[in-house]
């Protein structure tokens, strides 16, 4: 069974009800069980992974009365009815609806596990393809991409595009170098905001003296130098998403006037009694733990809280090695392009030594070598021979391990230098194609993300 395994059963009689829940928890399905329709859908949403087992005949609403409801939330939750020989014609009706079975009663405990097996395998397959649909739209889309393919990566990519278009503020946390102005510019491309301003600040660059103005803005005549009306970051920001960096690095004072515009979403400019209603989403990055500095007494309590209606992690580059070649491909054809050079393709050997590396910087560590190899190549970059000469530690994988990771690399590189075409890759490694395709599913290697 599979995390999406899920099964809501729903019969106001206890015997009838337990029996069926035992059935289903023998055969590892988690059950939820109702004695009624009521509070059934509160466990509902949009992407829910489960199916609903319901009586037809139930105390106030019916069977066929909550079918209708769950629709309303989602018309492919698969919805499997119980049913009495006098039930039957309404239950084929409501097939007709859109219900995925029903079930006579007495029926066969086989079939009946049968039949729910079957309705959580196709609410699998939904919601599968929907992440795909996502995940297909979003890499078509203009703007930025999150390129990679290890689960970390997935993980990252579904949760941004669940929450992207839902209007949340959204704390994201990452070590340096992993992109979180990258993710916060996703998000607000995947947005209906991405028609609006995306207006970034970083905290920790902004002296205290000025941040107060910077962030809110000041009337004419507010202070001495302030010959004129200034207009904020976050008034500047109305309609669209601000994004706050290194929020960890906001002084005290801040703090509590940024608290202050989440909860009310209004701002006041210096020198001014009047409030500007604004209509914005918030995003703030850190580095660190913000429940940490909370609980010392350097971050205020209240406003992690309110920041962390949502929190997205950005893993570091060392827990997704296996994306570093195709990180490597397009940071080098963006030089390319940026700088009108040709580069050469990187060596299995030298893609190896990159993947065995445990990149302190991160991302932008790997985007900055890739632009210097566009530039100076392998002999002119001393950094890049560092890291080649200090691969790491090897020694933490055995001999099979690193043998496969050499494997997989060099299958990579070749996609990647073939443009993702099968027949060249073949020719170049001279392999028989049942081969390349059996080695490229046991590393999950899809030749589409290697075309140009």
């Amino acid at each position: 069974m599979s995390e999406l395994d899920r099964v809501i059963v729903i019969d106001d009689e206890q015997s009838v009800r337990m029996a069926i829940s035992q059935t289903l928890q023998l055969e590892d399905f988690d059950v939820l069980e109702f004695g009624s329709a009521q509070g059934v859908t509160e466990q509902l949403s949009i992407d829910w992974p489960g199916v609903i087992v319901s009586d037809i005949n139930l105390p106030g609403m019916s069977g066929l009365e909550l079918f209708e409801q769950v629709k309303k939330i989602d018309a492919e939750i698969p919805f499997i009815l119980i049913t009495g020989h006098g039930d039957i014609s309404m239950a084929v009706n409501a097939i007709r609806d859109g219900a995925y079975d029903f079930i006579e009663k007495p029926f066969s405990n086989d079939d009946f596990i049968e039949v729910v097996r079957r309705a959580c395998e196709k609410r699998r397959l939904t919601l599968e393809n929907r992440f795909l649909r996502l995940e297909l739209a979003a890499h078509n889309a203009p703007g930025p991409r999150i390129i990679g393919n290890t689960p970390g990566i997935h993980r990252l990519r579904q949760a941004l595009l669940h929450v992207a278009d839902t209007g949340a503020d959204i704390l994201v946390q990452g070590e340096t170098g992993t992109g979180k102005e990258m993710v916060a510019r996703f998000i607000h491309e995947h947005s209906t905001r991405r028609a609006k301003p995306f207006v970034a600040i970083n905290c920790g660059a902004v002296p205290d003296s000025i941040m107060e103005s910077e962030l809110f803005g000041h009337e004419k005549g507010a202070f001495t130098d302030a010959k004129t009306q200034r207009i904020g970051k976050i008034e500047h920001a109305n309609g669209g998403t601000l994004f706050l960096d290194e929020i960890e690095s906001m002084p005290m004072s801040m703090q509590i006037r940024l608290l202050r515009v989440l909860e009310e979403r209004k701002v006041e400019r210096l020198g001014s009694n009047k409030g500007v209603d604004l209509d914005l989403r918030i995003l703030a990055a850190t580095k660190v733990d913000l429940k940490e500095l909370s609980e010392t007494g350097t971050f205020r309590e209240d406003l992690y809280y309110r920041l962390n209606v949502v929190r997205v992690d950005i893993p570091p580059l060392r827990e997704r090695k296996d994306d570093i070649p195709l990180l490597w491909q397009h940071f080098c054809l963006v030089a390319t392009a940026q700088y009108k050079r040709e580069s050469e393709p990187l060596s299995a050997e030298r893609m190896h030594s990159l993947m065995a590396y445990d990149w302190p910087g991160n991302v932008r560590e790997l985007r900055n070598l890739a632009e210097r190899y566009v530039l100076m190549g392998e002999a002119g970059s001393f950094e890049f021979d560092q890291i080649i000469t200090n691969e790491g530690n090897p020694g933490v994988m055995t001999l099979p391990e690193q043998m496969e990771r050499f494997e997989k690399t060099l299958l990579e590189q070749e996609l990647m230098r073939q443009k993702g075409s099968i027949k060249d890759t073949m020719d170049a490694l001279g392999l028989p194609r049942k081969t390349l395709y059996d080695k490229m599913r046991k590393y999950g290697l899809d030749k589409d993300l290697y075309k140009s």
